[in-house]
Parts: C-alpha cells; structure tokens; sequence
C-alpha cells in the first residue's frame, strides 16, 4: 500500500514537472520575454547593490583614515584636552601627534613639492601640534568640528567634510534607488509573467475543462503554472546574477590600477545577495504565477 502510494506521489510530481516544461517549449517568445523582465528588473537591482557596497566599504575606509584634525597652540594644555574630547560620546578615539611627528609627516606628505619642502625646512616650527579625532560614527564629524572650534587651546580644525558628505550621500541615495528600483520593476516583471502563464492557461483551456470533468483536484491543474513561475523567475535570476558577477569581475581586472577608492567587493557579499537574487526571482515568478491564476477564468471556474 505504501508502495502504490510512493508510486502514485512519484507519478504526480513527474507530470506537474513535464506539464511545466511543456507550457514553457509552447510559448517560448514569450516565455523569453517574461525571463529578460526578470533579467533586467535583478541585474539592474543587483548592480545597485554592489554599488552600494563599493560605497560602504569606502565609507569605512574613510572612517578609518580620515579623522577631525584640531590644530593645537604652543601652550595648549594637551593631557586635559585630550581627556576632555575623549569623553565625548561621538568620539572614538584620540591621538596626539607632536611636532616633530607633524613635520616628519609633512615631508612625506610633500615631498613632490619641493619650494614648500625648503620653507618647511627652513622654518620646522610652523608645523602645529595636533589632536586627531575619530568618530563613532563618520557622519557626526561636524558636531565634533563645532564643538572642538570652541575650545581653549584649539586654532583651526580640518576634516573632510566635502567628501565625507559626498560619500554619505551616495550610500543614501544608492539605497533608495535601489529599493524604488526594486519595487517598480518587480511590478513589471510579475505583470509579464502573469501574461505568459494567462496565455498558456488559454492555449490550454480544453485540456484543463476535461481533467476538471474527470475529477481533478485545483491544485492538481493550477501546480505546474506556479511552478512554470517559478522556473522563468529563477532563471532570470540566475542569469543576471551570472551576467553581473561576470562583467563585475572582468571590469576589476581592468581597472587594478585604481587608487582613489577601492573596487573591491568581498565575495561572501556577492554569494550572499547573489542567492537572495535568485530567490527573489523565483518568489517573482511565483507571485506572477499567483496572480494570473487568481484572474484567469479558465482556472476559476
């Protein structure tokens, strides 16, 4: 008994899967067009992704390399400043750098500048003393700058506040983009696939009105649509995701040499989001799938 119904399970799941695959080879125009919509919807979400990470990885290596510079007077009280700008719970971190250490930095920092590397040398002593200020997070640098402006025994105090602001900005808005990107396309591509699995639905409407006579069960007909769904949805994910690894990687090879920012997005990332990828195109094509199956009067009735 047991048997015969293992066998029985086994028969169901063999037709649901060649009823899939025979609705995908009868229209297969527009089951192409319903794979590019997904195509096109992830690969463009995928490669906002992957921005989006170029940009925080970068925000992080700002955070780590640049720093609130408060240039010091020669009297300044250091061990009382520095105690002070430590207890601020936007700071991370403080270090002092002395003069001597400024004017070693400054000649690495310009030693290509060679009238400006003489008046160092000439005159050491125009070189501050200074603190370097780390933040918890990058974007309070300027609750930092103005407080430390007002402090006794500060002069001037520098960041890069132009590009720490850039980089922030394109983390914002990268992220929306990528979630309104998202949203807008995935309602096109679940249209589409609902028009594919409508137009096998009525190509097969007699076929679907005689096992409805002989007894057959709703999901029995309505399965091997879904899943029709769910194959064109994970097979436009894998597809973008395999067409934007691929140019990602081609285009880091090409562009080694660069120095400003890295490019670099670590694969665990690309793994990570690249099966969430898929799985979002599959949950597309199921949820295309649904819909039409929801309308189509040929399955309601």
């Amino acid at each position: 008994m047991e048997r015969k119904r293992g066998r029985g399970l086994l028969m169901r799941i063999q037709y649901v899967l060649n009823e899939a695959f025979n609705n995908i080879r009868r229209n297969p125009l527009v089951v192409v067009g319903a794979i590019l919509a997904v195509f096109i919807t992830l690969f463009l979400v995928f490669a906002t992704l992957i921005a989006g990470e170029i940009a925080r990885v970068n925000t992080l290596r700002w955070t780590d390399d640049v720093r609130v510079i408060a240039f010091l007077d020669d009297d300044a009280d250091v061990d009382t400043l520095r105690a002070d700008i430590e207890s601020w719970v936007e700071v991370e971190e403080v270090f002092y750098v002395s003069k001597p250490e400024a004017y070693e930095e400054a000649l690495e920092l310009l030693a290509d500048q060679q009238t400006v590397l003489e008046t160092l040398q000439d005159a050491p002593e125009i070189i501050p003393a200074s603190l370097r200020i780390k933040p918890v997070e990058i974007g309070e640098y300027d609750v930092i700058e103005n407080r430390l402006q007002n402090m006794i025994g500060v002069f001037s105090v520098e960041s890069a506040d132009a590009a720490i602001d850039a980089m922030n900005s394109i983390r914002g808005t990268l992220q929306t983009f990528s979630l309104a990107l998202a949203i807008a396309l995935g309602v096109a591509a679940v249209a589409l696939i609902a028009n594919t699995i409508n137009m096998a639905i009525y190509a097969r409407r007699e076929d679907l009105e005689i096992m409805r006579l002989v007894g057959a069960g709703n999901w029995f007909v309505r399965t091997p649509f879904l899943l029709e769904g769910v194959i064109e949805g994970l097979l436009g994910g894998a597809v973008a995701v395999a067409v934007i690894v691929g140019l990602y990687r081609l285009g880091l090879g090409s562009l080694e040499t660069v120095e400003i920012i890295t490019l670099e997005v670590d694969s665990e990332f690309l793994f990570t989001f690249g099966l969430l990828i898929v799985t979002f195109g599959a949950i597309v094509g199921l949820i295309g799938s649904g819909v039409s199956l929801a309308l189509n009067r040929y399955i309601r009735s």
